[in-house]
C-alpha cells in the first residue's frame, strides 16, 4: 500500500491539510500501515472543521472499506466495515424493515465517522446518540492488534472510542443495532414560529419522534428567532425510487453569500410554509438528508469556504444565551441561510461526546472579513 501526498479539507473548505493519505481496500492492510508511523483513520470528510485533517502527517482514508459483513433480519443487527455510508444502510435495509436508529444531517457520513463523532440526529431527545446503538467495535491499535470491544469487555476503551475522533485506534468495523422502519416516508408537520420564545415553547411541548427547527438568522427586533419547526413521525408510505441529483458545478465567487442574498433566501424559505402550517409525507432521504439533494453544495461559499459554529446550552440558560447569540449573529450579517435549532436529551455514549440535555444551535458562517471576530465573540 502506497502513501500519496495530498492536499485535502473537511466539508467547510476553510481549513486544508497537506499530508500523506493511504486508501486501503482490505482490512489486512491496516496493520502494516499503522506499523510505519501513527496514522489516524478518516472517513468521507463531512466534518466541517479540522477533525479529519493531519497536516504534515499521515492519515488512512477508510472509504474503500465499505463492505457489509453480516446481518440478522430478526434482531436488526448489522456488522459492517467502517467505510459504509449511513445513507446506503438506509437505502439497503429500509425496505427490509430496518434503519439506523440515529441519522446525521447527511447520508454521506461513514459508519466509522458516525461512531468517532458520536453523531446526533433529529430524534436525540428520545433515542440518544449514535454510539448508544453500537453493540461492538473492531478496533486496531498502534501495534496492529485487532480487538473486539464492547461495553462489557472494555467499558472505558469503548466509551473513549465513541466520540473520541479516532484517538484510541482505527475503527475497522462495527456491529450496529438498527431500529424498525415501518415505511418509506415520514409524516411531517411544518409550522412557522414567530420568534424565539415561540420556538422554545413549541420544542418543550412537542411529542413528535423527530424535531428540528430552521431559524432566520437575519431577523431582528420582535421577529428575532423566527423560523420553521418541523416535527415528524415514521409513516408507512412507499419507498421512493432514487432520483437524479443536482450539483453545484463549480465554486461560486465569495460574494455570492452576502447580506442581501441571505435575506432574500430567508424570506422565500419562510413563506414556503403557509401561516396556517401544513402537513405532508416526505421520503426518508428528503427528510433526514435534505441537503444531499444538491451535490457539492459547499461550493456556494466560494474558495475561502465556511465555518460552522455549534453550541449546546442547558435548558435553564438557553433562552438568554440564545437571544444574545442571535443578536450578535444577525447584526453581523455574515450568517448563511443554514441555521438549525434542535432540542437534545441526556443521551451520550462516549466520554467526549457532544450531546447533553438542552438546545443546540448550529450556524454556517461564510469565511470573510469579520467572521473570525464573530466566532471569537
Amino acid at each position: 500500500m502506497r502513501w500519496k501526498t495530498t492536499t485535502y479539507s473537511g466539508w467547510g473548505n476553510h481549513l486544508r491539510a497537506t499530508g500523506q493519505l493511504a486508501r486501503p481496500e482490505k482490512t489486512a492492510l491496516l496493520a502494516p500501515l499503522l506499523a510505519d508511523e501513527p496514522a489516524p483513520a478518516i472517513g468521507n470528510r463531512r466534518s466541517y472543521g479540522d477533525a479529519c485533517l493531519n497536516s504534515d502527517g499521515r492519515a488512512i482514508d477508510m472509504t474503500r472499506l465499505d463492505n457489509l459483513i453480516g446481518f440478522d433480519p430478526d434482531s436488526g443487527t448489522l456488522h459492517a466495515q467502517a467505510g459504509v455510508l449511513i445513507g446506503d444502510i438506509l437505502d439497503i435495509f429500509g425496505p427490509l424493515g430496518w434503519m439506523p436508529a440515529v441519522m446525521p444531517g447527511t447520508g454521506f457520513v461513514t459508519l466509522g465517522g458516525a461512531i468517532a463523532n458520536d453523531v446526533h440526529g433529529k430524534n436525540h431527545e428520545l433515542t440518544g446518540s449514535f454510539g448508544q446503538h453500537v453493540a461492538s467495535i473492531e478496533l486496531i491499535n498502534q501495534a496492529g492488534d485487532i480487538e473486539t470491544i464492547t461495553t462489557e469487555t472494555h467499558p472505558d476503551l469503548f466509551r473513549a472510542t465513541i466520540g473520541g475522533l479516532g484517538q484510541t485506534g482505527v475503527i475497522a468495523s462495527a456491529t450496529l443495532r438498527l431500529a424498525r422502519c415501518p415505511g418509506g416516508t415520514i409524516a411531517v408537520s411544518e409550522r412557522r414560529m414567530a420568534d424565539l420564545d415561540a420556538f422554545l415553547d413549541a420544542f418543550h411541548g412537542s411529542t413528535a419522534t423527530y424535531q428540528v427547527g430552521w431559524i432566520d438568522m437575519g431577523a431582528r427586533g420582535e421577529s428575532m428567532g423566527r423560523g420553521i419547526l418541523e416535527e415528524g413521525s415514521p409513516a408507512e408510505g412507499r419507498f421512493a425510487k432514487p432520483r437524479k441529483l443536482r450539483a453545484v458545478p463549480f465554486t461560486l465567487p465569495g460574494f455570492a453569500i452576502n447580506r442581501l442574498s441571505v435575506r432574500a433566501f430567508n424570506a422565500l424559505y419562510l413563506r414556503r410554509v403557509p401561516k396556517s402550517g401544513r402537513e405532508r409525507e416526505r421520503p426518508l432521504r428528503d427528510f433526514f438528508f435534505p441537503l444531499d439533494r444538491v451535490l457539492n453544495w459547499n461550493r456556494v461559499y466560494g474558495k475561502r469556504g465556511f465555518q460552522q459554529f455549534q453550541c449546546i446550552l442547558p435548558d435553564e440558560t438557553a433562552p438568554a444565551a440564545l437571544r444574545e447569540m442571535l443578536d450578535l449573529i444577525s447584526a453581523s450579517g455574515i450568517a448563511s441561510p443554514l441555521s438549525v435549532l434542535k432540542r437534545l436529551g441526556p443521551g451520550r455514549a462516549g466520554m467526549l461526546s457532544f450531546p447533553m440535555q438542552g438546545f443546540t444551535l448550529a450556524v454556517d458562517i461564510a469565511t470573510k472579513k469579520g467572521s473570525n471576530a464573530l466566532l471569537a465573540s
